[in-house]
């Protein structure tokens, strides 16, 4: 009796523990896309990887407008190696003496400037390596969103396709078709099948590859995503999303950037060919016998150091920085004429997408559901052959793949279009 009772126990408690985990999965959140933005820059590996290399940018500011250190000696001179003497040090010659840098033509503030500059570089470089990633995740989202749509599309069609094999089955029993059409009907059943799993196959494969770019460790049967599975216009012509481009796009703001340090660099460098002096100060001490007077002598003395820019005035860094201002402008304008290409190319993508959509949702879905259902009704009374019957199953769900292909075909084109502007113009 104790052993059916604890058997009683361990089995209501395994089916708790079932239900709780049951409840914990369907309580699991859907992410719309705003979120899994939030979530990709707070957790993205490379993300948090660049913002550091923006960090070590902005430390390597402070090490380029520091200032030169001083130089501090100190020297005891004269001291008796060979020879005996009375009183040993009274020779004894003390000096100290101070050494400091002064640059000139504002080398330290250019340093600066230049550093700075870098820093913008940067800074531009990661919202574009920001920009590349989330093409990268917005296109993950977008096949998770068609291999739902896929997937519920597919076991309508199986739940359908089942009904008829159902009523099928009963015409067989009472002799109404033959045993060769039911086999026929039943082998078609596998196409259905087949479109069940691969886009189970494909919706795992798609929450993988988000979770990865996430770096989210949740199991893939407790990732949701939630999003409009639809197609829009633009709204926007096309000469205002090539400006929205152009005062947007990190890679141009980065080339702009580049033009501006090259220009820093060049008048550094010439700074660099100027001459620093080095101006010191120095203290010293004598100690002279004791029969002399006075026993002791100090003294202080000044001491202005210039080198000699005779062979070195900095003439290579001066045309290296001077060419490299060239070559930024030509990058620069290499970068435009990309970034007007690219708006072009995804907005001609879009608007190709968005003609053969609007035929699809306004007439092609609507006939196909309507000949499958008429066929199928056909069918069903004997008023319609069999082959017929299969043809018009096909035909839509020729038609339904294609819709939800299409789609899917309109939201890459706009997401390509996104990542060419370098913001949503189409959420």
């Amino acid at each position: 009796m104790r052993r059916v009772w604890r058997h009683g126990v361990v089995c209501a408690t395994a089916m708790v523990m079932v239900s709780a985990v049951a409840a914990q999965v369907q309580a699991q959140p859907r992410l719309t896309w705003p979120e899994i933005v939030a979530r990709f820059e707070a957790a993205n590996p490379t993300v948090l990887a660049g913002r550091i290399g923006l960090d070590e940018s902005r430390a390597a500011e402070i090490t380029a407008f520091l200032r030169p250190n001083p130089q501090l000696s100190v020297s005891v001179d004269q001291l008796p190696i060979v020879g005996e003497a009375t009183y040993p040090l009274e020779n004894l010659l003390t000096v100290a003496s101070a050494n400091y840098l002064h640059e000139r033509r504002h080398k330290r503030e250019l340093r600066r400037d230049s550093a700075q500059g870098a820093t913008a570089v940067a800074e531009s470089t990661q919202a574009d390596l920001i920009r590349t990633l989330l093409f990268t995740v917005r296109g993950a989202f977008v096949q998770i969103l068609q291999a739902t749509a896929f997937q519920t599309f597919a076991r309508e069609n199986l739940t359908s396709y089942d009904q008829v094999l159902s009523l099928s089955q009963e015409r067989l029993n009472r002799g109404a078709i033959a045993q060769v059409d039911f086999d026929r009907l039943q082998l078609q059943r596998v196409q259905y099948e087949s479109d069940v799993q691969t886009a189970l196959v494909n919706l795992r494969t798609a929450k993988i590859q988000l979770l990865r770019l996430l770096n989210d460790q949740t199991p893939v049967d407790q990732f949701e995503v939630s999003g409009a599975y639809d197609f829009r216009d633009p709204g926007q012509p096309l000469e205002a999303l090539r400006q929205t481009a152009l005062d947007t796009r990190p890679d141009l703001a980065a080339a702009r950037r580049a033009v501006d340090k090259a220009a820093t660099d060049h008048r550094l460098a010439l700074a660099n060919g100027s001459v620093d002096p080095t101006f010191g100060l120095d203290v010293g001490r004598q100690q002279t016998p004791a029969t002399s007077t006075p026993p002791l002598s100090i003294w202080a003395g000044v001491s202005v150091g210039v080198p000699l820019r005779i062979f070195d005035r900095n003439q290579g860094e001066k045309l290296r920085t001077a060419l490299e201002i060239k070559r930024s402008e030509q990058l620069l304008a290499a970068t435009r004429a990309q970034v007007i290409s690219d708006v072009d190319a995804g907005y001609a993508t879009v608007i190709s997408t968005l003609a053969l959509l609007r035929p699809y949702k306004a007439t092609y879905l609507d006939q196909a559901a309507r000949v499958r259902d008429t066929i199928t009704f056909s069918y069903q009374r004997g008023g319609a052959s069999l082959v017929d019957f299969l043809q018009s199953q096909q035909e839509y769900r020729v038609v339904q793949v294609s819709y939800v292909n299409l789609v899917a075909a309109f939201l890459n084109a706009v997401n390509q279009l996104n990542l060419a502007v370098g913001q949503e113009v189409i959420p």
